[in-house]
């Protein structure tokens, strides 16, 4: 029953982020503002989560194992190396539509993100599930705006919402994959080290990926009030979200 409630619960947070996917069912008068906000929102929340909780809490996991000196170096390389991993994934997909493309990097970089949260979620759910009924809550707020990082701009690309969703639900499976896969073959090697590791990678990805790509595509369609509009509300999801956590 345990390992059943566990997920249950992850699968839930995992796959909130279909929530986020179904922006594109509104009646969307505007394209440009309505891109321009739902990238400049994913974006706060991209760089918020990365900067104010993942890249603290690995941080400092890493610092009860070594020395100061030592993390900073480890922390600077596995960022670096997420750096070029975007670099490369950007490159590979470079012969589409700009907007599609923002969206099928966004879905990859969740992947990778869904993958070591839902094996952390299925942990903590397994051990103490009021615990991480809390966390899943908290993730559900992350994820449904990064279902319209995905959503959006494939919808507005493309115009074929099913493309739209079934890549945002590709993105929110990862996570009770990640729980499935920890507990059928990682059970023995899961650490929070080495999901420190994962989520530095994780930060670097997010991060490059909002300055490099979000932001400059939110900011070409001219449209201030809905650019201002989308920074405004993600700051908002992003503290909702810290304090249910």
């Amino acid at each position: 029953m345990q390992i059943l409630n566990a997920l249950i619960i992850s699968t839930i947070a995992g796959l909130s982020t279909v929530i986020g996917g179904l922006v594109i069912f509104l009646k969307i008068k505007n394209i440009d503002k309505f891109i321009t906000f739902c990238l400049s929102f994913t974006a706060v929340i991209m760089i918020g989560i990365s900067v104010v909780e993942l890249f603290p809490n690995s941080f400092f996991t890493l610092l009860n194992k070594y020395s100061f000196i030592s993390t900073i170096l480890i922390v600077s390389l596995i960022f670096f190396i997420g750096i070029i991993i975007i670099k490369i994934l950007n490159k590979l997909i470079n012969n589409t539509d700009n907007l599609y493309k923002i969206g099928i990097l966004n879905m990859i970089v969740l992947i990778l993100h869904n993958f070591p949260e839902g094996i952390s979620t299925f942990i903590t759910s397994f051990y103490d599930i009021n615990i991480g009924i809390k966390i899943a809550v908290a993730i559900m707020f992350h994820n449904i705006p990064e279902g319209i990082a995905i959503a959006a701009p494939i919808y507005c690309s493309t115009k074929n919402k099913s493309k739209a969703l079934l890549k945002t639900f590709l993105s929110g499976i990862s996570e009770p994959i990640g729980a499935i896969f920890a507990f059928l073959f990682l059970k023995n090697y899961i650490s929070d080290y080495l999901i420190s590791f994962l989520l530095i990678i994780v930060c670097a990805i997010m991060i490059s990926l909002s300055l490099e790509k979000l932001i400059p595509e939110a900011m070409s369609h001219n449209s201030r009030k809905s650019l201002k509009l989308g920074l405004i509300m993600g700051i908002i999801a992003l503290f909702i979200s810290l304090f249910i956590l």
